[in-house]
């Protein structure tokens, strides 16, 4: 963890971003994900109600890699995140294309449905952006200072559909508004499936310790424990009754409140303390912390430019992501549709040079 440290000690220790990327310092989204809020609450209650998604449920089980590395594989989701909000434009942009072939991987029968998945389908990885976008909001709001103004909020929804755009999603079906998420998430309802692997992975996600790293010795794993607790709860907290039967989660109205009140004081604290926020991130997911800390401090990039996310795409030379990689797509499709083998890593190796290692022991060396 960080030791305490002075502003200028701080700002000497991160680099400067190329540029703002696509939202820039005076998006209402900077303001929202780089509240301490979003770097557990939020960020764990997307994560587990994916779950809820069958097809992703399948994806994640059958891959493996949040049960044997759940702390890179946190880091590593919170890293791209924290690109698509803060990090320069042509980095994320590439972030972005490699992506696509990692998800290329992401295919195969779901046993819940009966039918198949793929990980880079439209309807897929709208449904993670909504989740994640969603979820930010919902734990800001609630745990740290309040709702939105009506402006705010609708450039909020604006902002949300122009990240999007990073993703193999079709932008015409991104919900723009609160009601129109609200409809949403009503419009998936049936959809959503209880199945044993999304009750499972839930149940392993929510008691956040995972997120730890593996190294981590035993003393501070308990030092840690009632934060890490008081989280755990708040997060359960945010989830509407439906879910929380889904997920087969038990909690009181009594505990409900323990959480709002801890978790108010919690986050109020480390939005006083730029140490224990910084501290808190690098801990972690330390594969984030060089990308956020830029904007958390106020570190001005090398360019002030804030781009459009096709406009980046086309002048940095990428495909938009629904139309890359298809060759990649369709050989991944095959091993595992036609010839019936696993598919192949390809994609992986290259993503951990822009989203981070997959070694838990060199978490910290995303480049």
């Amino acid at each position: 963890m960080l030791g305490v440290q002075s502003r200028r000690k701080m700002l000497a220790s991160y680099e400067p971003m190329a540029d703002y990327g696509f939202l820039g310092p005076d998006s209402v989204s900077w303001r929202v994900w780089s509240h301490p809020t979003s770097y557990v609450l939020g960020f764990a209650r997307a994560v587990t109600i994916e779950h809820f998604d069958p097809n992703l449920a399948a994806a994640v089980v059958q891959s493996g890699g949040v049960k044997y590395r759940p702390s890179t594989r946190y880091g590593r989701t919170l890293r791209y995140f924290a690109m698509q909000l803060f990090g320069g434009a042509e980095q994320t942009a590439r972030a972005a294309d490699v992506l696509v072939k990692v998800h290329s991987k992401a295919v195969g029968h779901d046993p819940v449905t009966g039918s198949t998945y793929d990980a880079n389908s439209s309807s897929s990885q709208l449904w993670i952006h909504v989740t994640a976008w969603h979820s930010i909001l919902k734990c800001y709001e609630m745990f740290g200072p309040g709702k939105l103004t009506e402006d705010e909020e609708s450039r909020f929804w604006t902002e949300c559909a122009e990240i999007a755009k990073l993703q193999t999603i079709d932008p015409a079906e991104v919900p723009t508004s609160r009601a129109e998420v609200h409809r949403y998430f009503e419009e998936w309802r049936p959809r959503l499936a209880a199945s044993e692997a999304a009750q499972d992975m839930i149940h392993f996600i929510m008691p956040l310790s995972v997120a730890l790293p593996p190294s981590m010795p035993g003393w501070q794993r308990r030092l840690l424990g009632p934060a890490m607790w008081i989280m755990s709860k708040g997060v359960v907290s945010t989830y509407p009754k439906y879910m929380r039967d889904m997920a087969n989660l038990r909690q009181s109205r009594a505990i409900d409140l323990v959480a709002l009140v801890g978790n108010k004081a919690l986050h109020a604290f480390f939005e006083r303390s730029m140490n224990a926020r910084l501290a808190l991130f690098n801990l972690l997911a330390p594969q984030a912390v060089e990308i956020a800390a830029p904007a958390i401090l106020g570190i001005p990039p090398k360019s002030d430019r804030v781009w459009g996310v096709r406009e980046a795409q086309a002048h940095f030379g990428f495909d938009v992501p629904a139309e890359a990689h298809h060759d990649v797509r369709e050989k991944q499709r095959d091993r595992v549709f036609n010839q019936g083998v696993e598919p192949s890593d390809e994609g992986l190796e290259e993503s951990q040079q822009h989203i981070g290692s997959m070694d838990p022991h060199r978490a910290a060396m995303p480049a």
